[in-house]
C-alpha cells in the first residue's frame, strides 16, 4: 500500500481548491479600446469584446446605437460611431449590456445563452440551470431620443465630466454638451452655440 504524506494530501486539496475560484473568476471583460478619428470615435477591439461576452457582435451594435443615441457601424473588428464620443460613456454602455444580456440574474455568472419562448427572449444560465426574462432596463433604450437640441437656445445641465481639454460635459439626451470653464458636478444654464451631430457646444449664461 502507497504511504501518502498528510501534508502532501493538503496541499494538493488546497491547490484544487484555488484552482476552481480562478475557474469561477474566468470572465474578463476586455476594455474597450477607444479613440478618434476626425468626428468619429471607433472601438479598435470589438470583435473580441464580442466574443467574450458570447454574443453576435451586431446585436451589441444595435443596443449601443440605441443608448448613445448615434448612427454607427462595423468596420471589420471595429466599430465607427458618428461624432466624439467621451470614453467613459461608452463603457458604461457596455456595462449596462453585459448586465442586461450576459450576468445570470440569480447567479451573478455570465455562463449564459439567449433563447427563444414564444416571442419572449429568455436567458438561459447554462452554471445554475436558471431561466429568466430580460432585465426591464432594455426598455429604456428606446427613450433616449426625444429632445432635440436648438442652436441659440439656453438649457440647464450638470457637469458630468471633464474633457481631455479641460472643458465641462453635460449630457441631455442623445447630446454630449461641452462647456468651457465649467467645474465638475456644477449646475449651469448654458446657452448652445453649435451642435454638429450630437455634440454641441455652449457658453455658460449663469450658474
Amino acid at each position: 500500500m502507497t504511504a501518502f504524506d498528510y501534508q502532501d494530501l493538503l496541499k494538493k486539496a488546497k491547490e484544487s481548491i484555488e484552482t476552481s475560484r480562478v475557474s469561477e473568476d474566468r470572465f474578463k471583460l476586455p476594455e474597450a479600446e477607444i479613440f478618434y478619428e476626425g468626428n468619429t470615435t471607433v472601438i479598435r477591439n470589438f470583435d473580441k469584446i464580442s466574443d467574450a461576452v458570447n454574443r453576435e457582435p451586431d446585436q451589441i451594435l444595435k443596443y449601443l446605437l440605441g443608448g448613445l443615441g448615434t448612427a454607427g457601424e462595423r468596420d471589420g473588428g471595429r466599430v465607427v460611431f458618428q461624432g466624439k464620443i467621451p470614453a467613459n460613456t461608452i463603457q458604461n454602455k457596455i456595462k449596462d449590456y453585459i448586465n442586461i444580456y450576459v450576468i445570470c440574474s440569480e447567479c451573478g455568472r455570465p455562463d449564459t445563452h439567449m433563447v427563444k419562448k414564444g416571442r419572449t427572449t429568455m436567458i438561459r444560465c447554462d452554471a445554475c440551470g436558471a431561466i429568466h426574462p430580460l432585465k426591464s432596463q432594455k426598455i429604456n433604450v428606446s427613450k433616449q431620443q426625444s429632445v432635440k437640441l436648438e442652436e441659440g437656445k439656453t438649457y440647464d445641465v450638470t457637469i458630468k465630466d471633464i474633457g481631455k481639454k479641460g472643458d465641462g460635459v453635460a449630457y441631455i439626451d442623445k447630446y454630449i454638451i461641452y462647456v468651457p470653464g465649467a467645474v465638475k458636478g456644477s449646475a449651469l444654464k448654458v446657452r448652445i452655440e453649435k451642435i454638429s451631430g450630437t455634440v454641441a457646444f455652449s457658453s455658460i449664461v449663469s450658474s
